[in-house]
């Protein structure tokens, strides 16, 4: 149990790898095309990754609208989940401590940084547990088009100092979503039985001799993960057994966006079985293999907005209509955002760790609202700023988590995934 009566049980974070940007997505800045090519003044150029290609002020190429009866204001590159703008509970004001990726995807993941503590994920399954013991409490999905994993690699999902049992599963992106998941065809159920029990009889002898080792603990119940998962997940990872009208709601009939649409109707399986945390990558490793617009902002976003759009708005639309929605907090974001300048050498933008915006939707959020806001060209959160901590510590409220009350004792001192920081957003909660 949390610490209080919990508005979401279940977590889906989709995460737009490579920082995507506010002004062009959910930040509309008509004073960016007032001030198109004008040098901004006073500007820090180690604001941005590239300091030796700051360009003048640049307008979106993409144009506006508002939608819903909330009236949000969303670029052209998000046609579907324009129409789920009154579900949506945004935040404008968002920023980081680093311009550099891996360090910034470390930080919104984990809270530091730096490598070597928990994530998110691996928080919340450590304080709250699975609701599915024969699935994997936090399981991770990244980009299946070859592009490869976010920079950081399996450091974003890592258990950190927290028993292993408690990282994120990671499928694979191609072939068998997890290895081995089909038994040896030459081994009954019985045989596989007896094996793994006389395993577990000598690793917990091994275990009372080593003074209860908390890795050779989590490496004992892996392995029984592992027998219950080739039960259990084929069938919750098997989305081809969906109706048609569903699998064409996710987008799984139209080839630029399947990929993502699988993904997405797979994270809906999965936390309608129970599973508690799932995230989900958009964008490989490469910069302009990701959401990392440095040259060109307009082919760089609408080509990944296109890969997500449809699929994101059928998740939201398949949770609500089957009551999910509501005990489903479902989170979107990259790393940090981009300058409203130009990248001298193409027309993309470079990194801002000064303003991004986040949105949550589900799970307890107050439906069709706003808060925060950033400067009159989005350069910096102006307006009720908010600290990755200030996240995290929401997040954990809309699970029943006090962010001051869940920690864990190492190296002397009780950690906590919002360290000695964090506020909860209480505006955007229902």
């Amino acid at each position: 149990k949390g610490h209080f009566p919990a508005r979401a049980r279940n977590v889906i974070w989709l995460f737009m790898n490579g920082g995507p940007s506010q002004v062009d997505t959910w930040d509309n800045k008509p004073d960016l095309e007032k001030h198109d090519g004008q040098e901004l003044a006073g500007f820090d150029a180690t604001t941005g990754f590239f300091a030796d290609q700051v360009g003048p002020i640049m307008k979106s190429p993409f144009p506006f609208a508002r939608h819903g009866q909330s009236g949000t204001w969303v670029s052209e590159v998000f046609p579907h989940l324009a129409a789920h703008v009154d579900e949506m509970a945004f935040i404008h004001s968002c920023y980081t401590d680093t311009n550099n990726h891996a360090p910034a995807l470390f930080q919104i993941n984990t809270g530091f940084n730096r490598l070597g503590f928990p994530s998110v994920g691996a928080w919340v399954t450590y304080g709250l547990g699975s609701e599915n013991r024969n699935l994997p409490g936090f399981v991770v999905m990244y980009d299946t088009q070859g592009r490869g994993l976010p920079k950081g690699y399996a450091q974003n999902w890592s258990s950190g100092f927290l028993p292993g049992v408690f990282q994120g599963t990671a499928l694979n992106a191609q072939g068998p979503p997890i290895d081995n998941l089909q038994r040896d065809p030459t081994m009954s159920a019985p045989r596989q039985r007896a094996q793994l029990d006389l395993m577990s009889a000598l690793n917990k002898e091994h275990l009372r001799r080593s003074d209860d080792d908390a890795q050779l603990t989590a490496r004992i119940q892996s392995f029984e993960l592992a027998y219950r998962l080739q039960m259990a997940a084929p069938e919750a990872l098997d989305y081809e057994k969906e109706p048609e009208a569903i699998k064409r709601l996710y987008g799984l009939d139209d080839a630029r966006c399947a990929h993502f649409g699988k993904q997405c109707l797979m994270a809906r399986r999965l936390v309608e079985r129970g599973v508690r945390f799932v995230q989900i990558y958009s964008g490989g490793e490469e910069n302009e293999r990701s959401w990392d617009g440095h040259m060109n902002i307009e082919a760089n976003h609408r080509g990944f907005a296109g890969e997500t759009d449809k699929p994101i708005a059928g998740l939201l639309a398949d949770l609500k209509q089957r009551g999910l929605l509501q005990s489903t907090l479902v989170i979107w974001c990259g790393e940090f955002g981009r300058l409203p300048l130009v990248q001298k050498g193409g027309t993309g933008r470079d990194h801002n760790p000064h303003a991004f915006t986040t949105w949550f939707a589900g799970g307890g959020v107050k439906r069709g609202t706003h808060f925060g806001a950033t400067d009159e060209i989005g350069h910096k959160a102006a307006e009720n700023r908010v600290h990755i901590n200030d996240l995290h510590a929401t997040i954990l409220h809309l699970l029943g988590i006090d962010h001051l009350r869940l920690t864990y004792r190492f190296g002397g001192r009780d950690f906590r995934l919002t360290d000695v920081a964090g506020s909860v957003v209480k505006q955007i909660i229902a």
